[in-house]
């Protein structure tokens, strides 16, 4: 009576083949799912067709002019292998590159919080109870339109991208007697280039009305109920709210500025590719260009450690409860095994004949 009791037991712990075919069946995507995911990759494929043919590829060459001196002659192209020369090159004889390197790091890291914070202002007064709404949002962005390429180039040297009744140099005086020379200066000329800036900020602007929009307006209604203030209101929903839109404004900002015509550095690597003189051409200016983007990169990462996703206190607790519950599942599954393995060890000594059985009685 008992073998047949434990017979029944381990039959019904053991899992049989169509238990395990069961848990492997997929659940099929619906046709309109199915429809829904094809047409999201065709309106994607001219991004990938455009990504491979106009980045990956150019990328891919660039890559591999860096390590030559590049002659272009009427006999053909030239490829003469360097190494590392450009890089050493650059650096040993272009004294103009590291200083402008420089200046451009400490541009960009003051630059953009500023650009960034100026959009977040102006979207917040449009997304406002304001009359003429519409007109606002399109005075904002309309120099996105208008101010680029030749029109930017035309206005930089008429001088409208300045105010001229603020002294530049007054600014960065006052700014050198407690801050190093370098981000002294870079300052100063943010200050006489502000409204160069501030034309750069109309895409930020629209991202972040469509973020502000999205913001559950009930959240609002109930930290007034509990007595929450505007600026508790902005500090405790707005901007945790916002938070990702607020790195993506950033990480768009500094590859607007990265790659702006106005840039120094940019022209500098185009007169490169484009001189006629021996040591320069293609492959000094591929070796310019990269080390260019390396220090863009480290910038992106730098806004991204600092404004990145840092989950809070409850987000932490929620992650440590569910990582709690994975390794109590996994030591119930281990259990589970272990009882299971026992089981058919007790089967296989029992149709072995290899120990007694307990009569009940106190003999074996």
């Amino acid at each position: 009576m008992s073998e047949n009791l434990n017979q029944e037991k381990f039959n019904n712990s053991v899992p049989t083949k169509e238990d395990k075919k069961q848990k492997r069946v997929k659940v099929k995507r619906g046709k309109l799912e199915a429809r829904e995911a094809r047409m999201g990759y065709f309106f994607v494929l001219p991004w990938i067709i455009g990504t491979l043919i106009f980045v990956l590829i150019p990328l891919g060459q660039s890559f591999y002019y860096m390590w030559y001196n590049i002659r272009i002659t009427p006999l053909g192209t030239k490829f003469n292998f360097v190494g590392t020369g450009n890089f050493t090159q650059i650096w040993l004889e272009n004294p103009e590159f590291p200083q402008q390197l420089v200046t451009y790091i400490w541009q960009t890291i003051v630059e953009v919080p500023i650009i960034v914070v100026f959009a977040l202002m102006i979207a917040m007064m449009l997304n406002g109870k304001i009359k003429m709404k519409g007109f606002f949002r399109l005075i904002f962005f309309l120099p996105v339109i208008i101010v680029s390429g030749p029109v930017m180039n035309m206005l930089v040297s008429e001088g409208a991208s300045t105010i001229p009744a603020m002294n530049t140099q007054a600014v960065i005086n006052a700014l050198d007697s407690f801050l190093p020379t370098k981000m002294a200066t870079s300052i100063g000329e943010l200050f006489g280039n502000m409204i160069m800036v501030l034309w750069y900020s109309g895409v930020q602007i629209l991202i972040f009305l469509s973020a502000l929009q999205k913001v559950d307006p009930s959240l609002y209604e109930a930290a007034k109920i509990d007595g929450g203030s505007g600026w508790e209101c902005f500090w405790k929903i707005t901007l945790p709210t916002i938070k990702n839109f607020i790195l993506l404004n950033a990480v768009y900002t500094v590859i607007f500025l990265s790659s702006n015509e106005q840039n120094e550095l940019i022209n500098m690597i185009k007169s490169a590719m484009f001189s006629g003189t021996k040591e320069k051409g293609y492959g000094y200016a591929s070796a310019m260009a990269w080390m260019y983007s390396i220090v863009v990169t480290l910038i992106v990462l730098l806004f991204f450690l600092i404004l990145g996703n840092k989950h809070d206190v409850y987000d932490r607790m929620v992650a440590k409860r569910k990582r709690m519950l994975k390794r109590e599942e996994r030591l119930s599954k281990k259990i589970e095994r272990r009882s299971i393995r026992n089981e058919r060890k007790l089967q296989r000594a029992r149709r072995s004949h290899r120990y007694k059985t307990y009569d009940g009685r106190g003999d074996y």
